[in-house]
C-alpha cells in the first residue's frame, strides 16, 4: 500500500461468496451491519457453480434413469436415454436462477470482485485485473471455502485425468471412468456415471467406501454398486498413468485398470495459502485449517472463520449454520455452533446420518438400544420400486433420548431433516412414535425404527 494512500472504511468484511459467505454476508447485514463482500470468482461459490447443485444434477438424472428402467413392470413403457449436452444445458439453467437467487438475498450487501490480500490486521487489498481497492475494517468473516486435494502421482491435465469440476463438465458419456477415491463425490458420480452406461472402476486406498458413515448402511450402497457393474477395489492405491490405463497397487502387486477417464477425488482442502494471512497475524494448521471457537472466532478477536476453512466436513449445509453464527455473534447475539451436522450422500440410494453411531454412543459411556426398519415395509418405497434400504435410530437405554439416526433408501437425504430435529432437541424415541406420520409415505419408516427402538428397550427393562 502506498504511504498516504486512503483505505475505505467498512464495519463488515466477508471474504468469499460461497454458501457460508453469502448467508452471513446476508445474515450481518440483516443485523444492521454494513457489509461488504469480495468475491474472486463467481457468487455460489463452488456449491453452487461447479460443486454440489451441478452434481445432483447429475445423480438426479440417473435416478431419473433408474426409475425408469422399472416402468415396463409398472406397466409404463418408456426408452430413456442420457444426452449430456443436453444436461448440461439444463445445468447452466439450474445455476444460473439459482445464482440470480443469491444476488437478491445479497441486496443489502456491498459486493466487489477481485482477490482478497490481507495487508495488517485491519486492513486488505482487493485486486481485479489492474484495477485495486483498499478496505480498513472492523470486523472480518472469512470464507474462502476448499479446492480439490491433488495427488502428485496423478496431475490433473484436464485431458485424461479430472477434477469433480472437470467431470461435471463432460458432454459425452466416457466408456470408461476409474474413481480414485471412494467419499461422498466419488461414489456420487460413479454411480452416476454408471447408470450412463460407463465402465466405472472406483479405486479407494482404504478398507471401506463411504468413510464416516454406518458400515450396515454403506454396505446397501456397495450392494447396488455391485448390481450395476462398478468394479470395487478396497485398499488399493493409484499410482500413475500410463498411455490408456491407471497403474494402481494393491498388497504390493502392481496393475493397471483401462480408463478412458480419470475423476481425482480423494477429498477437498482448505483455500487459505492466497490471503497473505501472516500479514493478518493468523497462523494455521498443518493441514492449512484456521482454528476457531464455538462462535467461528479465530485467535483476533474481530477475526472470524467459517466453513470449509475450518476443521470438519467440508458440507454446504455446515458453512451456511456457521455464517448466521459468525454473524451474529459479531452483532452481540449468544449464538454458538453446533457438532450435529447432518451427513448426507446422493448415492443410489440414498444415504444419510446425524448424531452418534451406537459404537461411538458406547464409546462415549451410553447404553444403547437400536431401532431398525426396512424400507420394505413401506407401502411408498414399494410403490416406487425403491425398497432397498433401512433406518436406524440409536437411543439412550436409561433416558429414551434419540442419539443418532442413520438411513439409507429413497430420499434419505431429505428424510434426516427430521431426525436432525429430534437429535438436536433431544428428543425421546417415545415422541418420534407419538408423532403422526402421513400413510403411505417414506418417512413412516423413521416413525417404524421408533417404534423397534420402544420395543427394544421395554425388553431390555424387563430382563
Amino acid at each position: 500500500m502506498v504511504v498516504g494512500e486512503m483505505a475505505e472504511p467498512v464495519e463488515v468484511l466477508v471474504v468469499g461468496g460461497g454458501p457460508g459467505g453469502y448467508t452471513a454476508a446476508a445474515r450481518a447485514a440483516e443485523l444492521g451491519k454494513e457489509v461488504l463482500l469480495v468475491e474472486r470468482s463467481n457468487l455460489g461459490g463452488v456449491c453452487l457453480n461447479v460443486g454440489c447443485i451441478p452434481s445432483k444434477v447429475f445423480t438426479t438424472a440417473a435416478h431419473d434413469l433408474a426409475r425408469s428402467a422399472r416402468l415396463p413392470v409398472q406397466g409404463a413403457q418408456l426408452q430413456p436415454r442420457i444426452d449430456l449436452s443436453g444436461l448440461q444445458a439444463w445445468r447452466k439453467q439450474v445455476v444460473d436462477r439459482l445464482v440470480g437467487g443469491v444476488s437478491a438475498t445479497l441486496g443489502r450487501v456491498r459486493v466487489v470482485s477481485g482477490a482478497a490480500f490481507f495487508l495488517d490486521e485491519h486492513r486488505i487489498s482487493v485486486e481485479s485485473g489492474d484495477h485495486v481497492q483498499h478496505f480498513r475494517f472492523e470486523q472480518a468473516i472469512l470464507a474462502t471455502g476448499s479446492q480439490p486435494i491433488e495427488l502428485a502421482a496423478l496431475p490433473v491435465d484436464g485431458t485424461r485425468v479430472f477434477d469433480s469440476t472437470g467431470v461435471l463438465a463432460f458432454d459425452e458419456v466416457p466408456p470408461s471412468l476409474v474413481v480414485v477415491g471412494g467419499g461422498y463425490v466419488g461414489m456420487e458420480l460413479g454411480m452416476a456415471f454408471a447408470h450412463f452406461g460407463t465402465r466405472v472402476t472406483v479405486v479407494e486406498a482404504t478398507d471401506r467406501l463411504l468413510a464416516g458413515f454406518d458400515p450396515d448402511l454403506v454396505q446397501v450402497v456397495t450392494d447396488r454398486a455391485g448390481e450395476l457393474g462398478i468394479d470395487i477395489r478396497l485398499g488399493t492405491t493409484a499410482v500413475g498413468v500410463q498411455a490408456d490405463n491407471l497403474l494402481v497397487r494393491s498388497e504390493g502387486i502392481d496393475d493397471q485398470v483401462p480408463a478412458h477417464a480419470i475423476l481425482v477425488a480423494v477429498g477437498r482442502g482448505p483455500v487459505t495459502d492466497d490471503l497473505q494471512l501472516d500479514m493478518l497475524g493468523l497462523t494455521v494448521t498443518a493441514t492449512g485449517h484456521i482454528p476457531v471457537d464455538e462462535q467461528g472466532r479465530t485467535a483476533l478477536p474481530h477475526v472470524y472463520a467459517i466453513g470449509d476453512i475450518t476443521h470438519g466436513p467440508a458440507l454446504a449445509h455446515k458453512a451456511m449454520a456457521e455464517g448466521v453464527v459468525a454473524a451474529e455473534a459479531i452483532s452481540g447475539l449468544p449464538s454458538a455452533i453446533d457438532a450435529q451436522v447432518p451427513l448426507i450422500a446422493f448415492t443410489d440410494p440414498e444415504i444419510a446420518a446425524v448424531g452418534l453411531t451406537a459404537e461411538q454412543a458406547e464409546e462415549q459411556g451410553y447404553e444403547v438400544v437400536v431401532g431398525r426398519s426396512s424400507f420394505a415395509t413401506s407401502g411408498r418405497a414399494v410403490v416406487l420400486g425403491e425398497a432397498d434400504g433401512m433406518v436406524k435410530i440409536v437411543v439412550d437405554a436409561e433416558t429414551d433420548v434419540v442419539l443418532g439416526v442413520h438411513m439409507v433408501g429413497p430420499s434419505a437425504c431429505d428424510l434426516i431433516a427430521q431426525a436432525a430435529v429430534a437429535v438436536e432437541t433431544a428428543c425421546r424415541a417415545e415422541d418420534l412414535v407419538a408423532i403422526i406420520h402421513p400413510h403411505p409415505s417414506l418417512v413412516e419408516t423413521v416413525h417404524a425404527a421408533a417404534v423397534a427402538a420402544r420395543r427394544r428397550a421395554a425388553r431390555r427393562r424387563n430382563r
